[in-house]
């Protein structure tokens, strides 16, 4: 699970051990200027932990929201802008991950050597999609574009989901330069239709500025293809169920399944092995985009990949392009004002293409062991609340209990940063050409991707850079993983009270090992298998609890006229009310019978609630709740902070609430999953 983004959906998430807390905290880790002193808890609880704060705060113009994580990721960002700025002035051995890193961003800097290179490279590009001649050749672009260009047909490698030590290339769907399918067949939404329109112009603009006598027909040509790829797309919530997305294939099947489209050549244009079974995670999306590849015009195919080709390299060419780009993706779409100032998209894309190796560096100089050691800790606490909790549940019968624990005790932790840190030494970077740069490393990060098609999977490996502010769950590893930038306030505070620490952090722990028991990750089993290990009659019982939490966040309307979608964002919501219940009993445990003392008025049991609720603390513009709402698995902060807290019954206690408060819910209504 991403604990705060959108897909890759797989992804974010006591006994008595205290947490090696420091004998006096030093603060208590809550932002007591940022309370609403006039919003009682028992109320609004996301509003008295962070009304004051967003009274007073707008949003920067070059954001589409901004609180907690982003401005933890703008602080990881300048961590990383201090020390590559060093590097791009200093003259480190040619070759080094050190030169390679400074180089890299020096070139995506320089807008003026940008701006002179004009269009040369996007040139040749162009005049590689205007040669397709045939149907195979059109294969073979689309096979080689993969990890540069997001196509229709999206390829990955990753472990097969019934056979986790494996590797297999799966096929996902994609190819939309707008976020989600319903931005294009919700015609009756004005809010989703208005978006659609500003694409519409963003492509006429693109063809325009490339060059293309024919725009206009150009844009409507690349648009009507893209229209019926569109329809032909799984909704996000059917995408969520792994058992739907498991569909094994030889060769042969899918080009029965799939016929009309080169899919040997497609395969061996993006270097992967023929004779090895494909797990093909849309079935019909394959099929449907085969049919349009043999029977839809070359012309339309040829004007889509060079219309999707110029806004993938927006940014890398002339600053006509720039500003077009972030006309639609930031201002249409999620309605930032000021485009992101350009170090910080360099770092963006250095972090995409060198991350780990930006990551050797960061976490050299921003995580000290002590951090890491202080989390295994915590993780170990939680793990034990978790093993306590299972054994307590009433709706699940003993043999199913069982399977649960004995997944739970193969958790594999990961925190701060790799054991064993990627090798770019075969990645060409030259001063000065950025696009260059971007495109090789493109190709590089492919080509490494690929290699591990068919192979046994490397368990040590990561999935996200050290520097990245977020968490994820990846249920064929059955492994939590951390990464160095998320253990900072307000998450994470060695100098803080406990009650605050598991609030924040102790929650997004258990938030991780909750998605190992959501409806999706309680599909795969302790050796990350897809396999059924649930009694039917246990499996019942669960989906009868998750109904009901689907039912009260379908409840929710963060936009005047657009609900939650309880289903798309169940597994999210599960792992923020679970997390939130181990991380509460691990508090507990860890205060051994004696009180927590009383700080600034407020019990511990208080303390470990705003801590919560403040680190949901965000703001964001219209436009992109919107995008959120339509392609996001995570609810908006405000009704993960409150959505869980309503089902809490130490909240409850911890507050006093009583019948008449906005939060107050009977006892018996609270779901309790885990």
């Amino acid at each position: 699970m991403k604990l705060k983004l959108t897909t890759l959906a797989l992804l974010l998430q006591l006994a008595g051990a205290c947490m090696a807390a420091p004998a006096s905290p030093t603060s208590t880790g809550l932002d007591t200027k940022g309370f609403d002193t006039t919003v009682r808890a028992q109320d609004d609880l996301f509003r008295a932990a962070n009304g004051g704060w967003l009274n007073r705060t707008k949003i920067p113009a070059d954001k589409a929201d901004y609180g907690a994580f982003t401005m933890l990721a703008d602080q990881s960002d300048a961590q990383v802008r201090a020390i590559v700025d060093e590097l791009a002035r200093s003259q480190p051995p040619l070759g080094s991950i050190e030169q390679k890193v400074g180089a890299f961003y020096k070139s995506y800097l320089d807008t003026a050597g940008i701006d002179k290179a004009g269009l040369q490279a996007l040139k040749q590009r162009l005049a590689d999609i205007a040669a397709i001649s045939s149907r195979a050749e059109l294969a073979k672009w689309l096979g080689r574009a993969q990890g540069q260009l997001g196509t229709p047909i999206q390829l990955d490698v990753t472990a097969d989901f019934k056979h986790p030590e494996i590797n297999r290339v799966m096929s996902w769907q994609g190819g939309l330069g707008l976020p989600d399918r319903d931005y294009y067949l919700k015609q009756d939404d004005k809010r989703l239709q208005k978006a659609y329109q500003a694409y519409a112009q963003y492509l006429n603009k693109l063809a325009t500025l490339a060059g293309d006598k024919q725009a206009v027909e150009s844009a409507r040509r690349a648009l009507a293809l893209e229209q019926k790829i569109a329809a032909a797309h799984w909704g996000k919530v059917e995408t969520r169920d792994p058992e739907k997305i498991y569909n094994p294939m030889n060769l042969a099947q899918l080009n029965a399944a799939a016929p009309g489209f080169d899919w040997a050549a497609f395969l061996a244009a993006a270097s992967l092995p023929q004779d090895d079974t494909l797990i093909i995670g849309q079935p019909s999306t394959v099929t449907a985009v085969a049919k349009l590849a043999a029977e839809e015009s070359l012309d339309d195919w040829k004007a889509y990949l060079s219309l999707r080709t110029i806004d993938t390299l927006a940014d890398l060419l002339p600053k006509a392009f720039r500003d077009a780009s972030f006309a639609f993706h930031g201002k249409a779409l999620t309605g930032a004002q000021a485009d992101q100032p350009r170090w910080q998209k360099a770092i963006a894309e250095l972090n995409g293409a060198m991350g780990e190796a930006v990551g050797q560096l960061y976490v050299a100089k921003h995580f000290p062991p002590a951090h890491k050691q202080r989390m295994q800790e915590l993780v170990k606490n939680l793990l034990a609340a978790y093993r306590e909790s299972i054994e307590a549940l009433s709706w699940m019968t003993p043999a199913t209990k069982a399977q649960a624990q004995d997944k739970l005790s193969k958790y594999m932790t990961k925190i701060g940063y790799p054991d064993n840190w990627r090798d770019y030494s075969k990645l060409e970077v030259q001063a000065g050409d950025a696009l260059g740069n971007s495109l090789r490393a493109a190709q590089f990060n492919w080509a490494r991707t690929a290699a591990k098609a068919g192979k046994p999977v490397d368990r040590a490996e990561w999935g996200m850079t050290p520097q990245t502010v977020n968490a994820y769950y990846n249920p064929s590893l059955n492994e939590i993983v951390f990464p160095a930038a998320i253990l900072q306030a307000p998450f994470f505070d060695m100098a803080a009270d406990d009650a605050v620490n598991y609030g924040a952090i102790g929650a997004v722990i258990g938030h991780e090992i909750s998605h190992g028991f959501d409806d999706e990750g309680s599909k795969f089993d302790g050796d990350g298998a897809l396999r059924n290990w649930w009694t039917e009659d246990d499996r019942k019982a669960f989906e009868s609890v998750t109904a009901r939490l689907i039912e009260q966040y379908n409840g929710y309307q963060p936009i005047a006229g657009k609900h939650l979608n309880g289903k798309l964002t169940l597994g999210e919501n599960i792992a923020d009310l679970s997390g939130l219940q181990i991380a509460f009993k691990a508090y507990q445990a860890s205060l051994k019978g004696a009180p927590a003392p009383v700080i600034d008025g407020l019990n511990g049991e208080q303390r470990f609630f705003l801590g919560w609720a403040q680190a949901w603390r965000e703001k964001t513009r219209e436009e992109r709740s919107l995008q959120l709402l339509t392609i996001d698995p995570h609810s908006p902060p405000k009704f993960r902070a409150n959505g869980a807290a309503v089902n809490h019954d130490g909240f409850h206690k911890a507050f006093g609430t009583k019948p008449g408060d906005k939060m107050f819910k009977p006892e018996a209504e609270r779901i309790r999953i885990w």
